[in-house]
């Protein structure tokens, strides 16, 4: 996973103590399916998503992190929620401890994904009982019983985002 050069900036000043981190969630799927990616630096199934830059907006963070990971560009259809708190919590392999908030959005794909193999090694369209089984971040357990309650509340005033 590639550290932005704003979160680099803060890391020479604080080393690898606890630093929280705005971030977002796409919540990608194709009726009952959801895409997931295996992400190469901890080998467990997540959503698409990452940190929000100074000054970015979420919904062109959203759409720039599902770019930069899977090359595929989406709609935003509607926020799910948003989710903090301790299953938030991360300590990387080099020590840096994270705490993020997230905001999830649905969104569907409208051109083909293909994995950067820096951050993921696979991606796959899965059923939730089937997302039950697999090596994951279980908060996203939570987002994806979110994302089938209230299908009608839609995103803000902008519902499609493309990146770049």
């Amino acid at each position: 996973m590639s550290m932005s050069s704003y979160v680099e900036s803060i890391r020479t000043r604080i080393g690898n103590e606890f630093l929280l981190l705005p971030g977002v969630t796409a919540v990608v799927r194709e009726g009952e399916r959801f895409l997931l990616a295996r992400h190469a630096h901890s080998a467990l199934w997540s959503l698409i998503g990452g940190g929000i830059e100074p000054g970015e907006e979420p919904l062109d963070a959203v759409a720039r992190e599902v770019f930069e990971e899977t090359g595929a560009r989406i709609q935003i259809n509607r926020i799910i929620g948003a989710y903090g708190g301790d299953p938030m919590m991360v300590t990387y392999p080099n020590g840096d401890q994270v705490g993020y908030v997230t905001i999830a959005y649905e969104c569907e794909l409208l051109s083909n994904a293909i994995p950067d193999m820096n951050e993921i090694t696979e991606l796959g369209w899965f059923h939730r009982d089937t997302i039950l089984t697999l090596p994951r971040h279980h908060w996203i357990d939570r987002v994806i019983q979110d994302s089938q309650i209230n299908p009608h509340r839609r995103a803000p005033q902008q519902s499609a985002v493309s990146y770049p």
